[in-house]
């Protein structure tokens, strides 16, 4: 009596695996993001399980058929460190990206990724933006939804922009900038992000901070990076949501076509003037934690995520 084979391995994947991981997400019917992609693959670690030697079975490739070869599945795991000076604080992971081919769904393979996310976090809490699709799976494994997400697109009218955010300076951030940028978001974001936040300069089109009337230091930061069809307006940390208006509205003023932007649904005075200003959408996503009772963190003064595949 033969014995099934073994299923292929989890393995860690490299940058190298980039045309893989877009083919994935084109399979499923995702863009294919490569700029985010190449980011995720960078500044976290991807893990994916190759497509067996008998996948798909012989034969002439037709409609829905696929090459031999590729990814059946993969994620993405982010790693936060405690904030420097914060030993006791605890670590974070972030899973994005969750991915199965089409042809290999409702076999487990999700449920092997996930597991395989969770062991490879430790002790460390993990988090994640849920769709309606996946949020079943992550409940099973025990996450449980803390917040809600709302997606917003469309060309923002700066025309008419509360006058408020007219007394903000806004300007772009300099090298120099980068010491207060990170000591302003270590206590919003809860976590150390260092590695994320260096690399803004050359993954973002636009990176602007809103300097204190003072004149010295900053109140806030955000950034706009490109996308498949819209500018990601993201992170946005602020001290209030005056300043983070005015930094959206100097982002938005930058940018030709439409923009995105995930709006956390306990900012509501904030997605209300997103939406006077242009912007629609009602796709929600459920952000969900594993291992301790929130995501890292103050929402009050963390307006955007960098990516909700990032946090």
């Amino acid at each position: 009596m033969t014995s099934s084979p073994a299923p292929p391995p989890v393995r860690r994947l490299t940058l190298a695996d980039l045309p893989a991981c877009l083919a994935l997400a084109a399979d499923r019917g995702w863009t294919r993001e490569e700029h985010k992609w190449r980011l995720l693959l960078t500044a976290g670690q991807g893990y994916g399980i190759d497509a067996p030697a008998d996948d798909p079975p012989p034969g002439s490739p037709g409609p829905g058929r696929h090459p031999r070869g590729g990814l059946i599945g993969a994620f993405v795991l982010t790693s936060y460190g405690p904030p420097a000076g914060s030993p006791d604080r605890t670590a974070y992971t972030c899973v994005s990206m969750v991915l199965v081919a089409g042809r290999h769904a409702r076999r487990g393979l999700g449920r092997r990724l996930m597991r395989h996310a969770l062991a490879e976090s430790g002790s460390a809490a993990v988090f994640l933006t849920a769709t309606d699709f996946g949020r079943p799976l992550y409940e099973e494994l025990g996450f449980v939804p803390v917040g809600t997400t709302t997606m917003l697109t469309g060309r923002f009218a700066r025309d008419g922009a509360d006058g408020r955010t007219a007394g903000v300076p806004v300007r772009d951030a300099t090298a120099a900038d980068l010491p207060a940028v990170l000591a302003l978001d270590a206590p919003v974001f809860g976590a150390d992000r260092t590695h994320l936040l260096a690399r803004l300069p050359s993954f973002a089109d636009h990176f602007v901070v809103a300097a204190a009337a003072s004149g010295t230091g900053i109140t806030g930061f955000a950034a706009a990076w490109p996308n498949e069809g819209t500018t990601v307006l993201g992170p946005v940390v602020a001290e209030d949501e005056t300043t983070a208006r005015a930094l959206i509205a100097e982002l938005a003023s930058r940018t030709d076509g439409p923009v995105r932007y995930d709006a956390d649904t306990r900012h509501r005075g904030l997605t209300d003037w997103l939406r006077a200003h242009g912007l629609t959408g009602d796709t929600t996503n459920t952000l969900m934690v594993h291992g301790a009772p929130d995501i890292p963190g103050d929402i009050g003064r963390r307006f955007a995520p960098y990516s909700v595949a990032l946090g």
